[in-house]
C-alpha cells in the first residue's frame, strides 16, 4: 500500500478505474457491472475511482451500490469535481461525449468554491456514502485561471475541513498537473495516458517534480484506451482509433513481450508501476473476467530481457524506471 503524499490515504498499487461500468462505449448490464466490482475486491483491489462526468453519474451510482456490501474504512475511493450535473429535457443519448447512457444532463464546467462543493455534495448522494478519500479537479485545460484561482482552493477548505483526505488533478497533458505540483499543495496528480509504453512524455516533467515535492501519482490509460491492450487494426488510441504508426509500434511491443515469455498487457501494467513517484495504477474492466485477468498480469512479471530489448532497440528511453522480476 502508498500514502497519497502527505494525506494518510492509503492505495494499493492497483486500483479499479470505473469509467467502463458508467457504459463506456456500450452498456453494460447492471448486474455485470456489480459483479466487476465484486471481482476487483477479490483479486485485492481497494482502490476505487469515478467522476460524474462517467454516465452522467452512472458509474457513481453503480459502484457506490457495489461498494455498500464492504466496510467503508477498508478500501479508498476517489472521486472528480469541476463538470456539474444539470438536469435536461433530453430525448437522446450520451454517445456523443463517449457513454451508451440516456441524456437526461448536461455536463457545466464549473470550478468556482461553490460549483465545487455542490458536485461533490452531489456525488455523495449518488454513491450514497458519507465521504470519499481524494477529490480530483477533473480536466481542467481550458479553465486553468479559475481551476487555480478558485477550484483548488475550494478542495484546499475541502480538506482542511476534513471532509476529504486528499485532494489532486486529473488530467490527460503533463504541463498542466507539473504546475499543480509546483505550484500547489496537491497531495496526488492523476495522470492519463501520458506514461505508457508507447507515451513517457510525463519524465520530462511531471514524474520528476512529483518525485522532488513529495507528490503521488496515480496512472490512468496505462493500456492507451485500448491499443496496449489489444493491437489491432480498428483498436483505440487515447479514445480515438489508433493511427497506422502506433499500432505497428504496439504490435512490435507485443511480439517482443510473447518472445521473452510474457504478455503485452503484463508489460504495460508492470512499466507504469515501476516509476518510484507512481503510487497505484488504474485499470478499467467491464466484467469480472477483464479485472481479474487484469490482476494476474499485474502480478505477474515480466523477465528483464525484454526490458533490457526495449532499451536496446530504442522502444524505451534509458532513463524510464524498468521494474526488477520479482513484484511487491
Amino acid at each position: 500500500m502508498s500514502t497519497l503524499g502527505r494525506s494518510g490515504v492509503r492505495v494499493g498499487p492497483l486500483g479499479l478505474g470505473a469509467a467502463v461500468i458508467g457504459n463506456l462505449y456500450t452498456e453494460v448490464p447492471d448486474q455485470q457491472a456489480h459483479d466487476t466490482v465484486a471481482a476487483a475486491w477479490q483479486q485485492g483491489i481497494r482502490y476505487f475511482d469515478t467522476a460524474p462526468h462517467y454516465g452522467l453519474g452512472l458509474s457513481e451510482r453503480r459502484l457506490g451500490e457495489a461498494l455498500r456490501a464492504y466496510d467503508r474504512d477498508s478500501y479508498a475511493l476517489s472521486t472528480k469535481v469541476g463538470r456539474r450535473l444539470e438536469p435536461a429535457a433530453g430525448t437522446g443519448d450520451d454517445l456523443a461525449h463517449g457513454f451508451a447512457v440516456p441524456d437526461t444532463h448536461r455536463r457545466v464546467w464549473d470550478f468556482t468554491g461553490d460549483g465545487i462543493r455542490r458536485t461533490l455534495e452531489a456525488s455523495l448522494d449518488r454513491l450514497g456514502l458519507d465521504r470519499v478519500d481524494v477529490v480530483y479537479l477533473h480536466d481542467p485545460d481550458d479553465h486553468a485561471e479559475q481551476a487555480f484561482r478558485e477550484g483548488y482552493p475550494a478542495l484546499e477548505g475541502l480538506r482542511s475541513e476534513g471532509v476529504v483526505g486528499a485532494i489532486g488533478v486529473g488530467m490527460n497533458q503533463t504541463a498542466m498537473l507539473t504546475r499543480f505540483v509546483r505550484d500547489t499543495d496537491v497531495d496526488v496528480v492523476l495522470c492519463a495516458g501520458r506514461y505508457t509504453l508507447l507515451d513517457q512524455s510525463a519524465l520530462a516533467d511531471l514524474l520528476p517534480a512529483a518525485e522532488e515535492r513529495g507528490v503521488s501519482v496515480v496512472i490512468g490509460g496505462a493500456f492507451n484506451s485500448g491499443l496496449l491492450a489489444d493491437p489491432k487494426p480498428d483498436a483505440t488510441y487515447d479514445y480515438a482509433q489508433a493511427p497506422d504508426g502506433l499500432l505497428s509500434r504496439a504490435l512490435r511491443l507485443k511480439s517482443l513481450a510473447e518472445q521473452h515469455g510474457s504478455t503485452l498487457r503484463a508489460a504495460a501494467l508492470a512499466f507504469c508501476a515501476a516509476h518510484p513517484a507512481v503510487a497505484s495504477v488504474l485499470v478499467g474492466a467491464r466484467s469480472a473476467a477483464e479485472i481479474a485477468d487484469a490482476a494476474r498480469q499485474f502480478a505477474a512479471p515480466v523477465p528483464a530481457a525484454f526490458w533490457q530489448e526495449l532499451r536496446d532497440t530504442g522502444l524505451l528511453p534509458p532513463d524510464a524506471p524498468v521494474p526488477t522480476e520479482e513484484r511487491p
